[in-house]
């Protein structure tokens, strides 16, 4: 999988642009489960009141407030003293209309602090302020009094009775003021910290209201700043969403273009020996579908690769940090839980990945072999065994289609009971810690919330785990094609033909086999093809006559002796240079889909129409092309289907004489053309190629009759060679041919 990446190189800049988008997403999605539980705990059970320090506190309060504590100067040195003398008349009237209390007494107001102030002073305060609310309960007050009173002695009980309790205790000693507090203290210390935080807060809020401030204003303004901060997250985060989709899928599309490009590229380099390696079928699916999975693949692995991991820990680390983190037990528990899951379902469906892309192969070659071959299917009535043939293949891959399906259609139940399991847990044993007073309701939503984050991002990972067998079976399939090694290759530094030699072509002690086989095909072949005269090739079916021309295109390298064209071994020269020194018609015409223009200009798009007509003269191809209405533009389908079997041939032969070659070769190519057409063409042909070398290989003794030389091969070894005559005298081989199809008066 790895060596497919690379070739992401070409996208790096969109790559990092997708990572950065990636981590801004996850930073904002990981902030939102924060300000949730501001709005639960700060804007609904605070009454958007932030801190346990009073933002402004009545003086006699604040007095009040000192009798409290020790830490008088630490409290003091943070609020500035707000008096009509001190201040101006513009000041003066602004604080009225915000603290209407300021016409009745001073105000003390708290200076801009740093956050790091701010949560020192909450510390100092909040005790004093709890032990100040104790004042405000009348029920409270009286048992503390009673209690005081009891302690005094008779005489002294009925003037205390008479006094308020803040009177009571601004009179008492030091010592005893010392001891009452720390009784006090030792009874907050029982207290939750959010217990006591909210208790202290609630006291503030009272403040807030005998002050007379806007308690709806200040609640409304916190949530509604709140929900417009998260808007704008989301907002963000859906930005990043999405262009993060849009590069991704670019990427993956660029990736796909540049896998098919280099496949194809390598599939063309091919020769007959790797092409039998790898079958058509085969070819055509690592080429479609194997790349089309990688692609899937790489269009959701950036968000899964960067986004998960940053969701996951980052979410782990902000309920650590930010919530109670008695609860991160549950975390691991639910990821203990996803992946024993999911490694269950992948080892159980990644066998069967290997084998879906094996089973279309199957159903793509038998798909094929049922289309290419259906003339004979119903020449011979067998149109019912192929469907049944079709129908195995099909039905195997849809066996193990619904197989791997199924076993990943229970992934996603079971990681939503997991992830549904483990938010009831977390409201059964956070609704507890509530009671308790350990967290917050928003602490509890907030932590909700992460959990969700880190589970879903384990559910990315899970869904990833889907496709990523697979893909990495197709990564395997198009490695294999493009590491595969070239049987036949140029060298480093490949020599120039020899001009003097010019379409010499020299077969010199060559020997053949195939790569698959155990013995020669051909032995000791020995001859010249000379310019200016034509070689013809004759011999009974599976002599070796195809194979030794395919030997001079290098389709095969000679197994021994020396090819050599223009004087240089073909081994030792760019394989483009030889091949364009060549004008090759193959035994079975070949066409490709567009007109019969863009056929026969094929080797050639910018030979002008003179040059094209021409060559269609000679291939004898004009009688047809004139008679259709669209002359040189009439469509030709795949394959040439749409013309007979002699006009694709002659089409075909125009194509290669339209490229001018020094060397022409034909494989048995005049077989689909009547006699009359056939020797019109080798007549218009001996006058294009007086001064080029002709290759002919036949099946028919008319064709090959006035050849400058024959050759006779029987089993891989060349049995005669000569002109027709010295070979009817000479060679028993070629007599028997020549006798099988013309008579002695017609061969005379």
């Amino acid at each position: 999988m790895l060596k497919v990446l690379k070739y992401l190189k070409k996208s790096a800049i969109s790559v990092s642009i997708i990572i950065i988008l990636l981590c801004i997403q996850a930073a904002v999605d990981l902030a939102l489960p924060d300000y949730t539980s501001r709005i639960v705990n700060i804007g609904i059970q605070q009454g958007g009141i932030q801190n346990v320090a009073p933002e402004v506190i009545r003086k006699t309060q604040m007095e009040n407030l000192l009798l409290f504590t020790k830490d008088n100067n630490e409290i003091l040195e943070n609020y500035t003293l707000l008096t009509k003398q001190e201040l101006s008349q513009q000041e003066y009237e602004r604080y009225i209309k915000k603290y209407p209390e300021l016409k009745n007494q001073e105000l003390y107001k708290l200076k801009k602090l740093t956050k790091q102030e701010l949560e020192k002073l909450d510390n100092i305060i909040a005790r004093p302020l709890i032990q100040l609310s104790i004042l405000d309960n009348e029920h409270q007050q009286e048992q503390i009094k009673q209690k005081i009173i009891q302690e005094l002695p008779e005489e002294q009980k009925t003037l205390i009775e008479r006094m308020t309790l803040i009177e009571i205790i601004k009179q008492m000693p030091e010592e005893q003021l010392d001891k009452m507090l720390e009784q006090t203290n030792e009874q907050l210390d029982e207290m939750m910290g959010t217990i006591l935080e909210q208790a202290a807060i609630a006291q503030t809020k009272k403040e807030y209201e005998q002050i007379g401030m806007d308690l709806d204003k200040l609640q409304n303004n916190y949530i509604l700043l709140a929900a417009i901060q998260m808007l704008t997250i989301a907002l963000i985060s859906m930005i990043a969403a999405v262009s993060i989709m849009f590069l991704s899928s670019k990427v993956a599309a660029r990736l796909g273009r540049t896998l098919r490009d280099k496949v194809f590229e390598k599939v063309l380099k091919f020769s007959t020996k790797e092409f039998r390696e790898f079958s058509t079928a085969s070819l055509i699916t690592r080429n479609t579908n194997d790349i089309q999975q990688i692609q899937m693949l790489i269009t959701m692995l950036f968000r899964v690769v960067v986004y998960a991991p940053i969701i996951g820990i980052g979410g782990f680390i902000r309920v650590l940090t930010n919530s109670d983190s008695s609860m991160a037990w549950i975390i691991g528990l639910a990821i203990i839980c996803i992946v024993g899951v999911v490694l269950i379902l992948f080892i159980i469906a990644m066998p069967k990945f290997k084998k879906l892309q094996e089973l279309i192969d199957k159903l793509n070659l038998v798909a094929r072999e049922i289309l290419t071959g259906l003339p004979v299917i119903r020449a011979f009535n067998k149109e019912r065994k192929e469907e049944e043939r079709f129908d195995i293949a099909n039905k195997d891959l849809m066996q193990t289609n619904i197989f791997v399906n199924r076993a990943m259609s229970i992934m996603m139940p079971a990681l939503m009971f997991i992830m549904n399991s483990i938010m009831l847990l977390i409201v059964w044993v956070g609704g507890h810690g509530v009671e308790q007073g350990i967290i917050q309701v928003g602490d509890m939503m907030a932590f909700i919330q992460y959990t969700m984050q880190i589970v879903m991002a384990f559910l990315m990972i899970s869904m990833i785990s889907i496709m990523l067998p697979r893909a990495a079976v197709s990564a395997k399939r198009i490695n294999e094609v493009l590491d595969s090694k070239m049987s036949i290759k140029d060298e480093k530094n490949p020599k120039s033909f020899d001009e003097r030699k010019k379409g010499l072509v020299e077969f010199k002690e060559v020997s053949f086999r195939y790569p698959d086989a155990d013995t020669e095909i051909l032995t000791d072949i020995n001859f010249v093809a000379k310019p200016g005269e034509t070689t013809a090739i004759i011999g009974s079916t599976g002599s070796g006559k195809s194979t030794i021309i395919n030997l001079i295109p290098r389709f095969y390298d000679v197994t021994g002796g020396e090819l050599l064209i223009d004087g240089v071994n073909i081994k030792q020269v760019s394989q483009k240079e030889l091949r364009d020194k060549i004008g090759f018609v193959p035994q079975k015409g070949i066409l490709f889909s567009g007109t019969i223009e863009s056929n026969i200009k094929y080797g050639n798009p910018n030979m002008s129409d003179e040059q094209m007509e021409e060559a269609a003269k000679i291939a004898q191809a004009t009688e047809f092309i004139q008679a259709k209405p669209e002359k040189y533009k009439t469509p030709i389908a795949q394959g040439g289907s749409n013309v007979s079997g002699g006009q694709r041939q002659r089409l075909s032969i125009a194509r290669a004489i339209a490229i001018n070659p020094e060397i022409f070769i034909f494989d048995d190519s005049f077989s689909a053309l009547d006699l009359k057409t056939d020797a019109e063409l080798r007549a218009a042909l001996l006058e294009k190629t007086k001064d080029k070398t002709v290759i002919i290989v036949a099946q028919r003794i008319s064709t090959i009759l006035n050849a400058d030389q024959i050759i006779v091969l029987e089993e891989g070894k060349i049995v005669g060679k000569g002109k027709h005559e010295e070979l009817m005298k000479n060679c028993e081989t070629y007599a028997q041919i020549a006798l099988s199809q013309l008579s002695k008066e017609e061969l005379e």
